[in-house]
């Protein structure tokens, strides 16, 4: 007598290799990988010839240097980056209309240099703390002429904002670790 031996049903897998690539094609397609962007800075045009000799007003230049040992010298004088801001707000506004800092707000130059043992760190901490003052600056005359936050005008009155106050920074050429 034969026994009704039962055997478990088989699942066929064959397709299941397709289905997981799909699954990996997709997630690889729709999936976005963040990348450092860095700091934006818009370059001037390339050109062959040398940039002619411009003669500045040191009274307008705001030179701000960082040495190997991540210290600042502004306008020959020792400051920590924590008061860097608001000294060069008041040096672009010159409100108390001082002969030592600028003429006005849009002939003001910042100038900075650092040396090539300047951490990456201190180098962006500096440039931020530049780059608010200018945003503070103009966020102040936005409210100041218009009422509105800076970033709610219309691209005309934001752009007057931006003539009125232009964000100059000019980096120079770091120099080597320990020179200046």
């Amino acid at each position: 007598m034969a026994k009704n031996v039962r055997t478990a049903p088989e699942v066929n897998a064959g397709s299941m290799a397709d289905i997981a690539f799909l699954l990996l094609i997709f997630f690889l397609v729709t999936t976005t990988i963040d990348v450092d962007k860095g700091v934006l800075v818009k370059l001037p045009p390339w050109s062959d010839e040398p940039p002619e000799d411009l003669k500045l007003n040191k009274r307008n230049v705001y030179s701000v240097l960082v040495n190997a040992d991540n210290q600042l010298l502004v306008r020959g004088e020792p400051q920590q980056v924590s008061t860097l801001k608001n000294n060069a707000k008041e040096f672009i506004m010159n409100p108390s209309k001082r002969s030592d800092m600028s003429e006005a707000p849009n002939k003001a130059i910042i100038s900075l240099k650092n040396d090539r043992g300047t951490s990456y760190k201190t180098y962006l901490e500096v440039y931020n703390e530049l780059k608010a003052a200018y945003n503070e600056l103009r966020e102040e005359e936005a409210q100041r002429k218009y009422g509105k936050a800076f970033e709610y005008l219309d691209k005309a009155r934001q752009k007057e904002i931006r003539s009125r106050i232009p964000l100059v920074i000019s980096e120079a050429e770091p120099t080597n670790f320990g020179e200046e």
